[in-house]
């Protein structure tokens, strides 16, 4: 075999290894959203706890005089372009974002990639033994407070979507509509060449922050501790990968 044909050779193994790899990646990344969706099982009998948590979460904000939401949206209302940017960002600015941004790092970025892709598995996993524990119905469902439901008022899109058979309508704590893109633009202001990239990863998270709560889709605590898990779970997913790539025992960085 010449020197020519045994790198043609290397080369298609490396492609199939690569392949693999990345089969593997969307596999795994879809099964976690499968079972975060489909959790919705779990809460089709306790609706009511989810409004009695709703009011708890109500009087809490109030109480820490960050009960804001509903004065916000009255305003907000008022400018008719604000409200279409919202539901706009809501809508198409979470999981086209999320999935671009994995598929961005694990093409682009493979060293990176692993520690963003444990934060999105470590706080969706916390997110799910919350919503099963704590199910929280969104402010949405309840019009007596002020709240308007936007996205439906203005676009059927959002819900055609994500049909409510198969989407937990009750899982309002933690946001991780606001968590995970918070990771992602950590990802993209943090490794992107472009000006315009890590523009992006600055604008996107607190463009999601005002879309969640302008909507009525959830309680501004809902993003903060959302935003606490997410940045948790992204410090854990950052030592995992680090563990992986020094080796179980000798710490050594493997060649």
């Amino acid at each position: 075999m010449t020197s020519a044909e045994a790198r043609a050779t290397q080369l298609r193994a490396a492609t199939r290894v690569r392949r693999i790899a990345i089969a593997q990646e969307v596999a795994l990344i879809t099964s976690g959203i499968v079972l975060y969706f489909l959790v919705r099982g779990l809460i089709e009998s306790r609706v009511p706890l989810a409004f009695r948590n709703a009011d708890q979460v109500i009087e809490f904000e109030r109480w820490a005089g960050i009960f804001v939401e509903p004065r916000l949206q009255s305003a907000a209302a008022e400018h008719n372009w604000l409200v279409d940017t919202m539901n706009y960002v809501y809508i198409y600015g979470h999981w086209p974002v999320v999935v671009t941004t994995l598929g961005w790092l694990l093409l682009r970025h493979r060293g990176e990639y692993r520690r963003f892709r444990n934060a999105i598995l470590i706080s969706g996993a916390i997110g799910l033994v919350i919503f099963a524990l704590f199910p929280v119905a969104p402010p949405r469902f309840l019009p007596e407070f002020g709240f308007i439901d936007t996205v439906t008022e203005r676009t059927s899109a959002y819900r055609w979507l994500q049909p409510a058979a198969f989407v937990n309508q009750f899982a309002a704590i933690p946001s991780l509509h606001f968590g995970w893109n918070l990771v992602m633009g950590i990802a993209w202001a943090g490794l992107a060449g472009s000006v315009a990239g890590r523009l992006f990863g600055l604008l996107m998270p607190p463009l999601m922050l005002a879309a969640i709560v302008l909507t009525a889709n959830h309680y501004l605590l809902d993003g903060l501790i959302g935003g606490a898990i997410a940045l948790a779970a992204l410090w854990a997913g950052t030592l995992l990968a680090q563990r992986r790539r020094r080796g179980p025992v000798t710490g050594v960085e493997p060649r």
